[in-house]
């Protein structure tokens, strides 16, 4: 898979140590991630959306209604910030000033193409349902047309990106360890909840195996 050079936009100015521009890295915060927020600008104002992503090797997938602001705007070759960000733990320091968060992000910069193959676009479909629930896509029922024509599918590559990643426990050097102000790592994860059964599902039905031991946390 090709590396992504630091761009201009890449570039980290501010703790450059936790940048990384490699591929697997920035690849398996994109596949563990649920949402992702893509920037742009429309009518002249900058607008953030949250929305589901896909990756399939080189490209990250989104999709949406055809008459959406995002898919419109994006559609017609508009400049886009994508971000995705992972909290592993809260950093609890001895000053409030060394306070931090350990997380995992990724921004991507680029444009957009509308997808018009039938192949690629039933392809990223696929993709979003097996992101989201891995297995999923064998047990539901597949798209039809009118649901198709419904949904825009637009590719961004991933040609201009970058990961910038903080571990570790607080780093207050400038408070003497001897104070009696606790300090560590509050870690965070996804847990899932017990699965909650729509309305007409029999009593009883079995629970498929990707929902009775569904994981986000792919760590």
């Amino acid at each position: 898979m090709p590396q992504p050079a630091p761009s201009s936009r890449t570039r980290l100015g501010r703790h450059p140590e936790r940048g990384d521009f490699d591929r697997g890295t920035i690849d398996a915060i994109l596949d563990e991630a649920l949402v992702c927020h893509v920037g742009f600008v429309h009518d002249g104002a900058p607008v953030v959306v949250p929305t589901l992503h896909a990756r399939l090797g080189d490209v990250l997938y989104l999709h949406g209604s055809p008459v959406s602001r995002m898919v419109t705007t994006l559609a017609g070759g508009c400049e886009l910030c994508l971000s995705a960000t992972l909290v592993d733990g809260l950093v609890l320091a001895r000053s409030v000033f060394d306070h931090s968060v350990n997380y995992r992000s990724v921004m991507v910069f680029g444009r957009a193409r509308l997808v018009d193959d039938p192949a690629e676009k039933l392809a990223a479909l696929e993709a979003f349902t097996e992101h989201v629930t891995p297995g999923r896509w064998g047990d539901a029922r597949t798209p039809n047309e009118r649901e198709l024509k419904a949904t825009s599918v637009l590719a961004v590559p991933l040609d201009e990106a970058s990961a910038k990643v903080r571990s570790g426990p607080p780093g207050d050097d400038r408070v003497a360890e001897g104070t009696s102000v606790w300090a560590g790592v509050v870690p965070l994860r996804t847990v899932a909840g017990p699965p909650e059964a729509a309305v007409g599902v029999p009593e009883g039905s079995e629970l498929p195996v990707y929902v009775e031991a569904y994981l986000r946390d792919h760590a």
